[in-house]
């Protein structure tokens, strides 16, 4: 997996993109098909006690998961954002194993033999 980190309006030090690699990476343990992460970083107003944001869009095929959180530092904000990002990703994939499940409301066995009488509990 591809991490990019970008931060326009400052120069983020080496410990903060350590710090994102290692929280972004851990993310590989729900998907293993994450092509690319796309960390964002950037400061609103300072005023706002939560001025410091953090984005990460997961290219996925498919649909790309995209989020978006706040804190009172860049660290709690990525924190917060990898977080989110991990229940998302399990919600997309217990969403997808709910549409991979046959339907079995007959048993395919009561096809396969003409002579074979048809039993009550072959069907629901």
């Amino acid at each position: 997996m591809d991490i990019i980190i970008e931060s326009p309006g400052f120069k983020a030090s080496s410990k903060l993109e350590n710090f994102i690699r290692e929280k972004v990476s851990k993310l590989e343990t729900h998907a293993s098909n994450i092509v690319r992460a796309d960390v964002t970083l950037y400061s609103g107003p300072a005023s706002d006690p939560a001025s410091f944001h953090c984005e990460i869009r997961l290219e996925v095929p498919g649909k790309d998961h995209f989020v978006k959180k706040s804190g009172d530092t860049y660290e709690r904000a990525v924190v917060e954002t990898v977080d989110t990002l991990e229940r998302v990703m399990e919600r997309s994939k217990a969403r997808s194993n709910e549409r991979r499940q046959p339907d079995r409301s007959v048993s395919p066995d009561a096809f396969t033999d003409e002579n074979a009488p048809l039993d009550i509990d072959d069907v629901d």
